[in-house]
């Protein structure tokens, strides 16, 4: 926050000026008045004194409150909205849910400087840390960890400020049946592959064996997250096609979360920069008209706002089936409130509700720091279709793979990993949490 050191000298004199004339105003009629020959008691006169004082007083503290208030006050549009705009960003790691052995809602200074030296021998994926020289892990963490953002820790043990416990709510007995679905299919088309055979970090809970029978079939869920085959773009995961913005937007990924604020009357346009190239533009219409019907779906869902004094209150529904926040897809309810809560901060507080998949609501707090326009001025557009050539490049490898292996010269592609197979060595303990 900028100082206002010079702001209080500077109204203490203004208002010592001040009040040296407005008492030499109560002098100069006291000694006009005994001028005049009228006599006026001594207890009116020490009366006048006090009340001259106290004016005095409760004029200098009502100035300095308006000067006060002037200072902290809400930036306003010109068509008198609260200003949310500007280019905002996470800067400091929080995780979303509140580790495990951790009881408070803050940490120490002394905490943060610990959970700093620990974090700075890591790496969002621990891809510094070169795994066996020829082993699928190596393959899987070649990608170079400059292209992932490490941001100090921040004081907030976990995001999630209800319930207190800091912990995401118990899953349904109707969403545990469905991720067990969805974890023994991805097992089963793991069980073939080294990753298994050694019960590596990816095949926890699984079992080495035979190439499964499920590898031909489809997923008993659209699929969000990398399978082990590439036999379409759809095997692979969101953040694979380029389609991993989504919302709610807590963790940013491995790039951090970085949004720019637009508005005009009567809508809030919001450009979310997540991934990488991987950005989308969000619309929110200020009305009280109704969402969409309910067959239809969006990827972000329908977000209808409204102004709640100096707070954008923004409710989220219609999500596609095709997206997953934690299990929930299209019955997944989110309430946003977002505040500045001064010129220099804003923030954001998201209410979750799907009783299909948690036991209860939740609730998480985020806070963005303002950046600077001018250095940040061009950063948002979308790239990342353009540049992936990852994508095609593994449907095309998988096929010749499959070629090789039905004419005798190469091994079945089900042994292979192509997900789920880096190693934890040198992970960041809060990175991605």
């Amino acid at each position: 926050m900028p100082s206002d050191r010079g702001h209080r000298f500077t109204n203490s004199r203004y208002f010592e000026d001040k009040g040296v004339g407005l008492g030499r105003r109560v002098r100069l009629g006291t000694m006009k008045t005994m001028r005049r020959g009228l006599r006026m008691p001594r207890r009116r006169f020490a009366w006048m004194g006090v009340l001259a004082v106290v004016a005095m007083l409760v004029w200098v503290a009502g100035g300095t409150l308006g000067h006060a208030q002037a200072q902290t006050a809400v930036p306003m549009t010109p068509w008198g909205e609260p200003d949310l705009q500007g280019i905002w960003s996470v800067e400091l790691l929080v995780p979303l849910e509140r580790p495990g052995g951790t009881t408070t809602e803050f940490y120490t200074e002394e905490q943060v400087a610990e959970l700093d030296r620990v974090r700075a021998t890591g790496s969002v994926f621990g891809n510094h840390v070169r795994a066996e020289r020829g082993s699928e892990a190596d393959v899987a963490g070649a990608y170079n960890a400059v292209f992932t953002s490490q941001r100090p820790t921040g004081r907030r043990t976990g995001m999630i400020i209800d319930p207190p416990d800091g912990k995401v709510p118990p899953l349904t007995a109707e969403a545990r049946a469905r991720q067990t679905e969805i974890f023994e299919y991805e097992a089963a088309l793991l069980q073939n592959t080294v990753v298994c055979r050694d019960n590596l970090d990816g095949c926890i809970g699984g079992a080495y064996g035979s190439r499964s029978p499920l590898r031909d079939e489809q997923p008993p869920y659209y699929s969000t997250r990398n399978i082990n085959r590439a036999y379409g773009p759809e095997d692979r995961s969101l953040n694979e096609r380029c389609m991993s913005g989504n919302l709610p937007n807590f963790r940013g990924g491995f790039t951090g979360i970085h949004y720019r604020v637009v508005q005009s009357p009567g809508t809030v346009t919001i450009f979310y920069d997540v991934g990488q190239g991987q950005g989308f533009n969000r619309v929110i219409p200020i009305t009280d008209d109704p969402h969409l019907p309910a067959h239809v779906r969006q990827w972000w869902g329908d977000s209808r706002g409204r102004w709640e004094g100096d707070t954008l209150v923004v409710d989220v529904t219609n999500f596609s089936a095709k997206r997953d926040f934690r299990g929930s897809r299209e019955n997944l309810h989110v309430v946003e409130r977002w505040r500045r809560i001064d010129p220099e901060t804003l923030e954001v507080v998201s209410t979750l509700e799907d009783s299909t998949v948690w036991t209860r609501p939740w609730t998480v707090i985020q806070d963005f720091a303002r950046q600077p326009e001018e250095p940040n001025r061009i950063y948002y557009e979308p790239r990342c279709h353009e540049g992936n050539y990852g994508l095609p490049g593994l449907l095309v490898g998988s096929r010749a793979e499959e070629r090789a292996f039905a004419e005798g010269q190469g091994p079945d592609p089900a042994t292979r990993c192509i997900a789920g197979c880096s190693s934890p060595e040198g992970r960041d303990p809060l990175a991605l949490r």
